[in-house]
């Protein structure tokens, strides 16, 4: 069970997550690693629009400031 925030994190690395952003948008791809500033590594990215993947990125870089949620 999780007892911190990055605890939940950790049990979601190389699982998929679905990570919102600011501006409402959408990113969903497997969690390869994270920082204290939680900066998102995410492989297999794909950005989502209404529920359907609108681009295939591969590998990115989520800049941490811009993370709204993140659901495993």
């Amino acid at each position: 069970m999780s007892n911190r925030p990055f605890d939940l994190l950790n049990e979601a690395v190389n699982k998929e997550v679905l990570v919102v952003l600011k501006g409402n948008n959408q990113v969903r791809g497997v969690l390869k690693a994270f920082d204290i500033h939680m900066n998102l590594h995410l492989e297999n990215a794909s950005q989502i629009v209404e529920g359907e993947i609108k681009t295939k990125y591969g590998a990115v870089l989520v800049r941490g400031d811009s993370v709204i949620l993140v659901s495993p």
